[in-house]
């Protein structure tokens, strides 16, 4: 239903890519925060509202080669968004508001706190804001469980860094966390108040989006996705998890922590983050006198 990202900088200059010396760039180059997606998209589905607009408006469960073929295109918006020139993340925020203007319907039957009818919008900024949080919420998770520690000035730059997002999708000024402390205390307002309720769409979705047990090669994937999950959403959803699970996760993360920094850039690092961090270092064309046409870099 909802595809936002987020931006790491606003550069002045439509040609100008992101800033790569910001926290946001260093988490996000890593391939390894995909581990990070499926207990995010899992939150997400647990708004009741969110679950309603992807099981009316999306076609990934129906298609054949829906999953792969989202997968694709939600990763090439987040590059963009993340590591593209201004243009290019202006270009994938239109993009992405024009399919969420066709994201809007009424809830079918009542879940949490929401009655049946109750309607839905893709531009709701309640919802995206919600949708941000479990991303970045996910993100310094995934980052601190299988990279490495971030601090508390970190993780709040994180939070700041990310909050960027806003002028592109409609959400309004400062709507978004700042801080880490902001993002706990807004994750766990929203489960205070009711809104977040596992429905039964929800879990009908999370079968197409949990990788099967059948599936050695997405065995990591799914212990992730369940074990990343706050208790009570597992819970909801109806994941067995126990004292072993935990323990496989923990080990997982453990050994991924000290096989990174032996991993070449080529394959721990995003093609497009690279590529912008190649934008930024290369040396500038020499301005020569009077503007003569010859010159060239």
């Amino acid at each position: 239903m909802i595809d936002i990202g987020s931006r790491i900088s606003r550069p002045s200059s439509p040609d100008a890519h992101a800033d790569v010396g910001t926290v946001a760039s260093k988490l996000q180059k890593e391939i390894i925060l995909l581990l990070a997606w499926g207990p995010a998209i899992l939150l997400q589905l647990a708004h009741p509202l969110v679950a309603q607009g992807v099981a009316d408006h999306s076609s990934f469960r129906s298609e054949r080669w829906g999953r792969p073929r989202r997968l694709y295109r939600t990763i090439e918006a987040m590059l963009g968004l993340s590591f593209g020139t201004e243009g290019e993340a202006q270009a994938v925020a239109a993009h992405i508001n024009a399919i969420h203007d066709r994201v809007h319907g009424q809830l079918r039957e009542s879940a949490g706190i929401f009655p049946a009818g109750t309607s839905y919008s893709a531009h709701d900024p309640a919802l995206l804001a919600w949708v941000h949080a479990t991303l970045v919420a996910m993100n310094l998770r995934v980052y601190d469980a299988f990279v490495a520690p971030l601090g508390a000035a970190d993780k709040d730059r994180y939070c700041v860094e990310t909050s960027t997002i806003e002028p592109y999708f409609g959400i309004p000024a400062g709507l978004l966390p700042r801080s880490f402390r902001e993002l706990e205390q807004y994750m766990a307002g929203k489960f205070e108040s009711g809104e977040i309720a596992v429905s039964n769409v929800a879990r009908l979705l999370a079968r197409t989006i949990v990788p099967r047990r059948t599936n050695p090669a997405l065995g990591l994937v799914r212990l992730t996705t369940i074990g990343m999950l706050p208790p009570r959403i597992r819970d909801g959803y109806g994941f067995a998890w126990g004292p072993r699970r935990e323990a496989m996760l923990r080990l997982s993360a453990r050994l991924i922590h000290r096989l990174l920094p032996l991993t070449p850039p080529v394959v721990r690092y995003w093609p497009a983050a690279r590529a912008a961090l190649r934008a930024v270092n290369r040396p500038r064309c020499p301005v020569r006198a009077h503007g003569d046409p010859r010159a060239r870099c």
